[in-house]
Parts: C-alpha cells; structure tokens; sequence
C-alpha cells in the first residue's frame, strides 16, 4: 500500500513514513490536478483534506478523504477507513525523503552527536538523503504513539 498526502497532510505523512509505509508527501504547492496525476502515475491512495478531490471522477478508488483537523484525528480517521497497520515496519524509512533506510556501521558515528555515540551502536542511513537515525527517547515516544494509534 502505497500513499500520497497533500499539502494539508505533511504531518501525517511523516507519520506514515515513520509506520513503515511508502508515503510520498506534495510540500509545494501544485494544482489539485497535478497532485492527483501523481497519486494516479505512481499508483498512490491519495489522502487529503481538500474536498475539491471529491468532484474528480477518476479519484473515486484512490482518495481517501478526511475531515479530522489535528494527526491523531486523521490517524484515527483513516484507520476508521482503511486497514492499516501503525506498526508495520517503524523506523524503516527516511522521515524526510521517503527512502528505505540502511543499516549503518560504526564509521557513521562521526555525525552524530557525541552523547548519542556514548549511548548507540546501532545507526540507519538514507542513502539519498544521507540523513542518519538512531534509536533514542524520541522513536521510543514516537513507537509509542504508533501502538496507540494502532490500538
């Protein structure tokens, strides 16, 4: 399962990112008309909160329209209207960029902080981005938070 999220829906893309899940995310403004060529291209649900999505025809199998105003109430939301699993494979993605991350060895230390470097051993790598991950107290939160939503 594959996702595209909105302008409206960042948040909750990152959120999907950080589940596990193939989500790309419009951060620029574009027409209506050019996000639902992408979703349609790239073979995406579309999610937003842009009602004009509703009046496309060719939208119908792939929107996934949502009402909530705050992320827990679009996470909520869209598992009301979707199966989808929050734990499915967390910390497996680049929050930034979207791709697959890496494990890393020990030689990725230099670029991270010295007290994480004290504490870590373990280290991801976005190899497009070059963005790297560790498990600290804030996937902790964030795993947290994902096995809330999945409940």
């Amino acid at each position: 399962m594959k996702f595209l999220c909105d302008q409206m829906l960042v948040r909750l893309g990152r959120w999907l990112r950080a589940a596990g899940y193939d989500t790309a995310i419009i951060e620029t403004s574009i027409s209506d008309r050019e996000v639902l060529d992408i979703a349609l291209k790239e073979g995406r649900y579309l999610i937003t909160r842009d009602a004009h999505f509703l009046g496309f025809q060719e939208a119908k199998d792939l929107l996934i329209w949502l009402e909530a105003n705050t992320v827990e109430g679009c996470a909520r939301e869209l598992s009301q209207k979707i199966s989808i699993n929050w734990t499915k494979d967390p910390f497996s993605r680049c929050l930034l960029c979207n791709e697959e991350l890496c494990e890393a060895g020990r030689e990725i230390a230099e670029e991270v902080p010295e007290d994480v470097r004290a504490r870590c051993d373990k280290y991801w790598l976005c190899k497009k981005c070059g963005k790297v991950y560790w498990l600290g107290s804030h996937t902790k939160r964030m795993l947290t938070k994902l096995k809330k939503w999945q409940k």
